[in-house]
């Protein structure tokens, strides 16, 4: 991998010998100590945790709702939620997951930690723009969830019109607060591509950056184009909704179809926001835990681009049964199947990469593993619903709801479980149960498909999505339906169990754990160079790149081969 030519001791040699001293090594976890040394920090790696305890205390609230969903969902009829509350419920679960959870979590937080370190810069280009867009985060997620209690929306997460300007629900809050954080996530990406410009280290060329820094370029690329649009979409809506302007809904003389034009040009690019910088991590995770040189380098990287470029051709696939020309659906479903040339080549990459590789198979690996069995489940559902005919039938269904999952929670969340495990001793400091945390990962994978895989026979049955009881759906099918609705709910109790036990075991890691080394790994990026946890300043003298992200022969080899 990438290796950093610094002059006097090693990293880890210093922090072994301020162990053995009895001192703790200073880091950027305790360099400062009090609750304002966090909340105003310039620190990325700081603002990176801060944003971590953010999603994932989202990621809980999210998942709690979507459990009580589930307990509904169980017999046919309805025992547990009025259908106003069901609305609701499913409409705050869809906001939190997706605008504070899932678009977030790998770039604001992971991505803050670890790209300034992966380039060999102390922090990133603008650390007080990055710290508001932190504090902007927060606003927006205090704004959704401030719907709850101003009587939360019953609009599901795409806040449709007409029905979105005319309901009595909070949806001026919510769509103010998922205004609010379009700009904590526009000014995350200006700062991430400027940062990957501006500050990368000597000899760190572009066809030397690890894998998830061309994902979390392209995702920055993304972030930057394709957010103002949804700015401008929900302003309109408000507009619409305060002013009395027409402008969506038909009874004003506005056009709803134009709402989904303007809402789906940013949020399938939103898909790509979420699932690029997955794609990064598991590049990484596949190449370090199989001690391999990833295969296919530029493929991949260029495969970034690629999909960020196609992400903005393709919105009119969520529209195929919206009333538009049968031309245009053929366009796009034509430019939706060219997304997957660049995916393709990116799991035939990896696939590849564990060929005759030395895979270890470590907790981050599990769920490397895990990602591309439920994420090509979800990629090849896709060409049914990006196909015309066979998107009629499904569309509305419990196999959009299926094939969502898979590639959102299947992809982005089990790669963000994975780059959580993989990177967790290096900002942490801390190793954790391997024992646990494969037992954890079994249950994520097994609760997963136990809770997804019944929705696929569910949509193909014809059973609605966002229905609170389905006695009167289609009573010959009635058994069937309340079978895999029971099944898809013990696997939601199942994968909560899996969840659970990660936190318990991540927890105890950070009390209890053993010292983690500098590269518990072997991995060959800078950030495997320095301490862990990182020093403030990233690293104790300035780095110098002089080779390849993933040439993992150590310097006696790379000494022969340059040699000869």
């Amino acid at each position: 991998m990438t290796t950093a030519d610094q002059a006097g001791p090693a990293p880890a040699d210093q922090a072994l010998a301020a162990t053995a001293a009895g001192a703790a090594p200073a880091n950027y976890l305790t360099a400062q100590r009090g609750l304002l040394s966090w909340l105003f920090t310039l620190d990325h790696k700081r603002i990176g945790v801060m944003y971590l305890i953010s999603v994932l205390t989202f990621f809980f609230i999210g998942g709690l709702l979507a459990v009580v969903l589930r307990l509904e969902l169980m017999s046919a009829k309805p025992d547990l939620l009025s259908a106003d509350t069901y609305n609701k419920l499913f409409t705050l679960h869809g906001a939190i997951m997706i605008f504070v959870f899932i678009i977030p979590s790998i770039p604001a937080s992971l991505g803050n930690i670890f790209l300034p370190i992966m380039i060999g810069a102390k922090d990133v280009a603008f650390p007080r723009l990055n710290l508001l867009s932190y504090w902007i985060y927060l606003v927006g997620s205090v704004f959704l969830l401030y719907s709850i209690l101003a009587g939360a929306m019953d609009t599901g997460w795409t806040f449709y019109t007409p029905y979105s300007t005319q309901t009595g629900t909070a949806v001026i809050s919510a769509t103010l607060g998922v205004f609010v954080l379009g700009f904590s996530s526009i000014l995350t990406g200006i700062n991430f591509i400027v940062t990957i410009h501006k500050l990368r280290a000597p000899g760190l060329t572009w066809m030397r950056l690890p894998l998830f820094l061309w994902a979390t370029y392209a995702t920055a690329i993304i972030q930057v184009l394709a957010t103002p649009v949804l700015a401008i979409t929900l302003l309109l809506l408000l507009a619409e909704r305060v002013l009395g302007i027409g402008i969506f809904d038909p009874a004003m003389g506005g056009d709803p179809v134009l709402y989904q034009h303007f809402f789906w040009f940013y949020s399938h690019p939103a898909v790509y926001i979420m699932i690029l910088p997955a794609f990064g991590i598991i590049s990484e995770i596949i190449a370090v835990h199989s001690q391999k040189p990833i295969f296919g380098y530029r493929a991949i990287a260029y495969s970034s681009l690629a999909i960020a470029l196609l992400s903005f051709l393709v919105w009119g696939h969520h529209m195929f049964v919206s009333g538009q020309s049968e031309l245009a659906g053929m366009i796009f479903s034509f430019l939706t199947f060219t997304v997957a040339v660049p995916t393709a080549i990116k799991v035939f990459s990896w696939v590849a990469t564990l060929y005759k590789g030395s895979i270890a198979l470590t907790t981050a690996m599990l769920y490397a593993l895990v990602f591309l069995f439920t994420f090509t489940i979800g990629g090849l559902t896709g060409i049914f619903l990006g196909s015309l005919t066979p998107d009629i039938h499904l569309h509305d269904t419990y196999f959009v709801v299926a094939h969502f999952h898979y590639v959102m929670m299947g992809g982005t969340v089990i790669a963000f479980l994975g780059g959580l495990h993989h990177w967790w001793p290096k900002f942490t400091g801390r190793m954790f149960s391997e024992r646990w945390g494969r037992v954890g990962a079994a249950l994520v994978f097994v609760g997963f498909n136990g809770t997804f895989f019944p929705k696929f026979l569910l949509g193909a049955q014809g059973m609605p999505r966002r229905y609170h009881s389905y006695d009167l759906v289609a009573p010959d099918q009635l058994p069937l339906f309340e079978l895999l609705h029971r099944l898809s709910s013990f696997g939601s109790q199942l994968l909560t169990l899996g969840f659970l036990i990660m936190a318990g075991y991540l927890l105890h890691s950070l009390f209890y754990g053993q010292r983690a080394p500098a590269n518990p790994w072997g991995g060959a990026t800078l950030e495997w160079q320095t301490a862990s946890p990182p020093p403030t300043s990233n690293f104790d003298d300035d780095p110098v790149c002089s080779r390849g992200p993933y040439d993992f022969r150590d310097d006696s080899q790379t000494a022969t081969a340059a040699a000869s």
